[in-house]
């Protein structure tokens, strides 16, 4: 009994052939990457579909977001697509560099220090990468 395996371990094994067999580009496949498939929303659509449209007294979109990215950085900040997500359309809905890293630095005492560094780190590559695509769209 050298190589016993656990009932996991035989089903993620079992999983893991059977999604080589059926698309062997899934293979190689990683996470990195990944929120770049979801397209940003357009602010007026995130306000319609989130915000005060049909809740004339509720929150706006954009508040919305940033409690999103709070619970977020919560959780240890380990969802790194939904974060670079919500950076995105929080940029989009008009929020501030500022404001950003402020919801996120009042994270940290409740969610840690080290929760509240990964959260930052992702939301500066985001918010960098954004930055790029301006001048990009400004020099066309």
């Amino acid at each position: 009994m050298a190589d016993a395996k656990t009932p996991f371990e035989l089903m993620m094994s079992q999983a893991q052939e059977m999604v080589k067999a059926m698309n062997p580009a899934l293979e190689t496949f990683t996470p990195k990457g990944f929120d770049a498939l979801w397209p940003t929303m357009p602010k007026e659509w995130m306000e319609m579909a989130f915000g005060k449209t049909l809740n004339t007294e509720g929150l706006d979109a954009k508040t919305r977001l940033f409690l999103t990215l709070a619970g977020l950085t919560m959780q240890g900040a380990q969802a790194e697509a939904q974060i670079r997500m919500t950076v995105r359309h929080l940029i989009e809905a008009g929020a501030t560099k500022q404001e950003i890293g402020e919801c996120i630095a009042q994270m940290s005492m409740f969610a840690g220090l080290p929760a509240m560094t990964k959260a930052g780190e992702i939301a500066n590559d985001v918010m960098k990468d954004h930055e790029a695509a301006q001048k990009d769209e400004d020099t066309e």
